[in-house]
């Protein structure tokens, strides 16, 4: 199936237009038999007629640099590829994960892990580019993040805060490729801090004074030799009043963990990872469709075993406490949470005491809406040989697996602005992991 993209600054996909609630949504479906709808809609009107709740939010959480599957998914204590790591056992019977992950030991009932990913791409860059899209880059193209793709096929909110963000994003944030800038990530630092450019630099007074000014300027430009313009290339107006929406917006405190009670910042981590991931979870709790937060650090070539322990020092707090955070609002089940890294380490230890790139056979972690939990998937070569992981699964079948379990149809082609029809995704799902 392909359809022509069209975008629209209403466009409800990233939740800029008027909220569709159940009730609408059905009644309007019921003037036309569900005729009008795209597949995704036509799911969600089903779904709401039956009373059934689905996916609603992905939050990603992003290791970049290439954390070691030996010290954090897919620990091999006693071998000679082990390194020196541990490891223990979890809540999730027969699973076994590094020891400096201990508390996300707890929730391993909630999270499935695959320890047999394989990729083609062992640069960081084109890495980084095959995972967060699911497609390995290609001259003359840019294909859409999960999340931006995820903000597309979902129907919005009726956010005034974006629906697709980035919390400490590295140099290669989830990007909108051929679906359009408007679907990139909106990038924050560290949310102990305000969210920058949201409040008004001058006074109530002369701000007022200002925007009838550029309302002044909008009209008398609208009269000129250019009134033919067509407003939804430009954007101008659109994006003006996006901006001014989220400006005084209540939504806006979602990004603010100071909010949150003391106890409930501090099982996160005294860390801007773990203030991003209670930022993440507060977001998606209003409505946020995709959150990445990025945790740096795991490109380890050298002393591997002391920098990974200090990077899992980090991830396993925010992590079990994310997956606590959305089990105790209710949410987890409307909501998969994806570990993931652009590859993973070598079996064996360099000169160096480091680990150097391993696109062979490594490990992610997710878990949450659609998505079974305690299971592994795969099994990598204790060995440490080049050999094909039992099971394998490509970058293009993980991105497949969570397209499905959120309702959209990985293989939903769009033509590109090339006139090229490109689809979602090239993998199968994983029916494994499926719930």
């Amino acid at each position: 199936m392909k359809r022509l993209l069209s975008p629209k600054p209403d466009d409800v996909a990233c939740g800029t237009a008027e909220h569709w609630s159940r009730r609408s949504l059905l009644r309007t479906a019921g003037f036309s038999g569900l005729a009008w709808l795209t597949p995704v809609s036509q799911i969600l009107a089903r779904a709401a007629e039956n009373g059934k709740t689905r996916p609603r939010s992905l939050i990603v959480l992003w290791l970049q640099g290439g954390a070691s599957q030996l010290e954090t998914f897919d620990p091999h204590p006693d071998t000679v590829i082990s390194g020196g790591s541990p490891a223990i056992a979890t809540a999730a019977p027969g699973i076994r994960i590094a020891d400096g992950l201990p508390q996300a030991a707890e929730i391993m009932s909630d999270l499935s892990v695959v320890r047999s990913l394989v990729s083609k791409e062992g640069d960081h860059a084109r890495a980084t580019y095959n995972m967060k899209t699911g497609h390995r880059p290609i001259p003359g193209l840019e294909h859409p993040s999960l999340g931006s793709i995820v903000c597309h096929e979902l129907p919005g909110d009726g956010l005034d805060i974006p629906s697709h963000i980035s919390i400490l994003p590295s140099q290669a944030p989830a990007r909108g490729g051929y679906l359009g800038a408007r679907l990139d990530a909106f990038r924050i630092g560290d949310p102990v801090e305000p969210v920058p450019d949201t409040r008004s630099p001058v006074g109530k007074e002369r701000q007022q004074q200002r925007l009838s000014s550029l309302e002044l300027l909008d009209t008398t430009f609208a009269r000129g030799r250019l009134a033919r313009l067509d407003e939804t290339r430009t954007l101008h107006r659109t994006n003006a009043e996006r901006a001014l929406r989220m400006m005084s917006s209540d939504q806006l405190a979602a990004f603010d963990v100071n909010e949150a009670p003391a106890a409930e910042r501090e099982g996160y981590g005294d860390t801007p990872f773990g203030r991003g991931c209670l930022a993440a979870l507060r977001l998606v709790e209003s409505g946020v469709r995709c959150v990445e937060v990025t945790l740096n650090g795991w490109d380890t070539h050298v002393n591997n075993l002391e920098l990974q322990r200090a990077r899992n020092a980090i991830l396993d707090p925010a992590l079990a406490a994310l997956v606590k955070g959305l089990r105790d609002r209710e949410i987890y089940e409307e909501t998969i949470v994806l570990v993931g890294t652009e590859f993973g380490r070598t079996p064996r230890l360099n000169a160096l005491d480091g680990r150097d790139h391993w696109p062979h056979a490594f490990s992610v972690a997710l878990g949450g809406g659609g998505i079974a939990g305690g299971r592994v998937i795969g099994a990598t070569d204790p060995e440490g040989e080049e050999n094909a992981p039992a099971d394998p699964v490509t970058v293009d079948d993980l991105h497949a697996t969570v397209l499905t379990a959120l309702g959209i149809d990985p293989s939903y082609e769009f033509m590109t602005p090339l006139n090229r029809p490109v689809p979602l995704s090239e993998g199968r799902p994983v029916r494994g992991l499926l719930a």
